[in-house]
């Protein structure tokens, strides 16, 4: 299910991630919230959001919903096919905002609630429309970080729940819907158990909050951004798995370690103690640079997970892949036969930039491979024409780096058939900058149909043909490249 429309109740760190990551999806958000503040704190996320998204995501970004502060809730939820509640944690306030978003609110919308504990059976009472509410936990920053929490209350519906699953998916994001409603849900309640035990630590001055926090991010940390727990442990039980890992480690379950059934007495000496490390750590950070260094350091992570596996991504990563196939699979494809086909494009991640601060050279040979892969989609190759061992494989490729690009910068890539047989298929492809239409790069390419099996080129079949041999017929009548035949240190005319 698309929604094209949205509505965000509360404004804060939540409810404007929210705005965020709808309005990068493509999605139309109203706001409301009374707070006077709301506009300037949302404007200030949304702004740090769109710096993370374009280094994150290499593929066309759909065009910017349009924001709208609203006067009231009844005027924000009014077309609106998702409403998000984001406002504070009192289940009184709760009541209140979601009654009123039940009556205002299109019969057919979604209403997800943000609330990070909050059972939905608690916050369903008092509705006319209880069977669409459903718990949708997201976790800070939301634009950034794709888990969503689907809770369902004992009068949420089976459609809520798949319609939710389906809108949360095509933000890109991963739900996981909790088979039964519990207090904090699972992440939280995770949390709270380590939460605790930081907190003993430091009541006990055993560590402070940066010796906690550096405990975290050097070891476990870094295994839990890829892995979670249970598949980290059984990697910890070697190659007897699991069930080694539990009979070796689990009698210290018994051991009285941790203060997990109790909780330190949270007085002002011990809040002045957090507070004051907590101030120490940050080494004079405003919450906006904070909130900067964050997201670069999460944007760095899931790169890097997504190019795992051949590319194909792990995790997180390959989550990121599925979303940007989908954003490519969505963006308009140019390809009309009688002008340059425009087949692929994206932005610039900060992976690709070497130490001169621009795009290093072989990410351009790799747009290009994307390049020559979406034409060969466009006539007819794809996963099931490759699997049956056949395919086209490039034998020569001449590169010209024309222009520079830096990270965030959009793309844009055209291709043009310069010669067909049965056998070869000769391309020349471009790169532009899809904002100024400076020419960055281009690629002259030679391939051969080949039978991979046979391990030698082979006549391509009818079908894959007749498209080559329409889009070169067409592709002829079109200026032939000043360096189409270049060699090497050739002079350009």
């Amino acid at each position: 299910m698309i929604v094209t429309k949205a509505a965000c109740i509360g404004g804060g760190v939540i409810g404007a991630g929210w705005v965020a990551r709808l309005l990068l999806a493509g999605v139309d958000v109203d706001v409301f919230d009374p707070s006077p503040e709301a506009e300037r704190v949302v404007g200030e996320v949304l702004a740090n959001a769109e710096r993370a998204i374009t280094r994150l995501v290499d593929a066309p970004l759909p065009q910017r919903g349009n924001l709208r502060f609203a006067a009231s809730l009844e005027e924000a939820v009014s077309g609106a096919g998702l409403v998000q509640e984001s406002v504070p944690e009192r289940l009184d306030l709760k009541h209140r905002v979601l009654q009123a978003i039940d009556v205002a609110a299109p019969a057919d919308a979604i209403i997800g609630s943000s609330t990070s504990g909050l059972l939905p059976s608690d916050l369903q009472q008092g509705m006319t429309h209880p069977e669409r509410l459903v718990v949708a936990h997201p976790y800070n920053p939301v634009y950034l970080l794709p888990l969503v929490e689907l809770v369902g209350g004992q009068q949420t519906s089976a459609e809520t729940i798949t319609r939710a699953t389906e809108i949360y998916l095509h933000l890109g994001m991963k739900p996981v819907i909790i088979k039964r409603e519990i207090e904090a849900f699972v992440g939280d309640r995770l949390l709270e158990a380590l939460w605790r035990e930081a907190l003993w630590l430091v009541n006990d001055d055993i560590a402070s909050v940066t010796d906690i926090d550096d405990v975290i991010r050097y070891s476990f940390g870094l295994r839990w951004a890829q892995m979670g727990l249970f598949q980290t442990y059984r990697i910890a039980g070697g190659e007897a798995g699991m069930r080694h890992f539990l009979h070796q480690f689990g009698p210290a379950l018994e051991w009285n370690w941790t203060k997990l059934m109790d909780v330190p007495d949270l007085n002002e000496a011990l809040i002045d103690r957090i507070a004051s490390q907590s101030d120490d750590q940050a080494e004079g950070r405003g919450i906006r640079e904070l909130e900067r260094i964050r997201d670069d350091n999460l944007v760095a992570i899931t790169r890097a997970l997504a190019a795992q596996q051949g590319g194909a991504g792990w995790g997180a990563g390959a989550l990121l892949r599925q979303h940007e196939q989908a954003l490519r699979d969505g963006a308009a494809r140019h390809a009309d036969p009688a002008d340059l086909l425009t087949l692929t494009s994206g932005n610039v991640p900060e992976e690709w930039i070497d130490y001169n601060g621009h795009m290093t050279e072989h990410r351009y040979l790799e747009v290009f491979g994307y390049t020559t892969d979406a034409l060969l989609e466009e006539i007819g190759v794809n996963a099931d024409y490759v699997a049956s061992g056949r395919s086209y494989y490039t034998v020569e490729t001449h590169i010209m780096h024309l222009g520079q690009a830096i990270a965030g910068d959009s793309y844009v890539t055209t291709t043009q058939i310069l010669s067909a047989d049965d056998k070869r298929l000769q391309v020349f492809h471009s790169i532009l900058n899809r904002e100024t239409q400076e020419l960055l790069a281009t690629a002259e390419q030679m391939l051969l149909h080949v039978d991979s099996n046979a391990a030698k080129a082979t006549p391509a079949p009818e079908a894959i043909m007749r498209r080559v041999t329409e889009l070169a017929r067409t592709h002829s009548a079109l200026p032939r490249p000043d360096s189409v035949g270049r060699h090497v240190g050739q002079r350009r005319s």
